[in-house]
């Protein structure tokens, strides 16, 4: 399973001796600390990222491993002529007094990169230094993809990304990684805070962004809930055959589009099964009567 995250942030950070060790053993030819510019990235983390999904720490830790030696991009565009620099040390942070959506202590992949102090790299290399070159991304490889509900594999269950179900958010765990392509400078990443520290993060998660963000998904998640029970009570008001429970079951698995296109045709043969009365006084006289029942509104 392919996959690309964007996380956030580069900072620039100083040339030691057991830095340009262990950037020599990539360099064809020795290079000294002058012809170097290195710069510390937040390659990806554990926290739920805008897709739903997250890394666990094991998976942070393989991770580690397999990105040291890989090259930076841009935009995810496989080419030799996009090779800007390259990770030469990972490190696994922790942040436990800070919680993730999922309720465990946060954690973050931590990577070191160089590149080249050369006439065409000067641009990049200030554009890093004034934090415009700054999310970045990953693109790896794993080996499962888990639901946080069942523990099925994501995709397989009744489960949707996003959801609450009694309370726990609905997410994909993601697990095993196999393989680790390359990092990207991006402009949106997947992961809030991901940066030249899943295509790039950068930056510290925002904790206002955060809170209006739940806040939007629970007003959604609210509104679904109503739509689908407004619809179960049409659908067995247009059919007394129906059953409420197998209706609300249906319902869950329907999103709004399919939800509002139910509603209307249940509301057409509500319609057509319980006509509105007659409003004219021609029409009840029509009808043998003369109540004036008709014309109460």
């Amino acid at each position: 399973m392919d996959i690309r995250k964007q996380q956030g942030g580069a900072s620039p950070c100083a040339v030691e001796a057991e830095d340009l060790e262990r950037i020599n053993s990539f360099a064809k030819t020795p290079l000294t600390a002058q012809q170097v510019y290195t710069f510390a990235l937040r390659l990806c983390d554990n926290e739920v990222d805008r897709d739903f999904e997250r890394f666990d720490e094991e998976a942070l830790s393989v991770l580690g491993d397999l990105f040291v030696g890989r090259t930076g991009i841009f935009d995810h565009q496989w080419s030799a002529e996009g090779q800007t620099a390259r990770i030469y040390r990972t490190e696994l942070v922790h942040e436990p007094e800070r919680k993730t959506l999922a309720g465990d202590g946060y954690c973050y992949l931590k990577a070191w990169a160089y590149l080249l102090r050369t006439e065409k790299n000067q641009d990049l290399i200030a554009d890093i230094e004034g934090g415009i070159k700054k999310e970045v991304s990953v693109g790896c490889s794993v080996g499962r993809s888990v639901c946080s509900v069942c523990g099925a594999d994501s995709g397989t269950c009744e489960h949707v990304k996003g959801r609450e179900y009694g309370g726990k958010l609905c997410y994909a765990e993601l697990r095993g990684p196999t393989d680790a392509y390359e990092w990207s400078f991006v402009a949106v990443p997947a992961q809030r805070a991901a940066g030249v520290l899943k295509k790039t993060y950068g930056g510290d998660a925002d904790p206002g962004e955060l809170r209006l963000l739940r806040e939007q998904a629970r007003l959604g998640r609210k509104y679904l809930a109503s739509l689908r029970r407004e619809v179960v009570r049409l659908a067995m008001l247009a059919d007394d055959s129906a059953d409420g429970g197998t209706l609300s079951a249906v319902a869950e698995r329907l999103e709004e589009p399919e939800l509002l296109a139910l509603r209307k045709s249940c509301e057409a043969k509500i319609a057509r099964r319980f006509p509105a009365p007659p409003q004219l006084r021609t029409a009840v006289r029509a009808a043998g009567t003369d109540s004036e029942s008709a014309f109460l509104v």
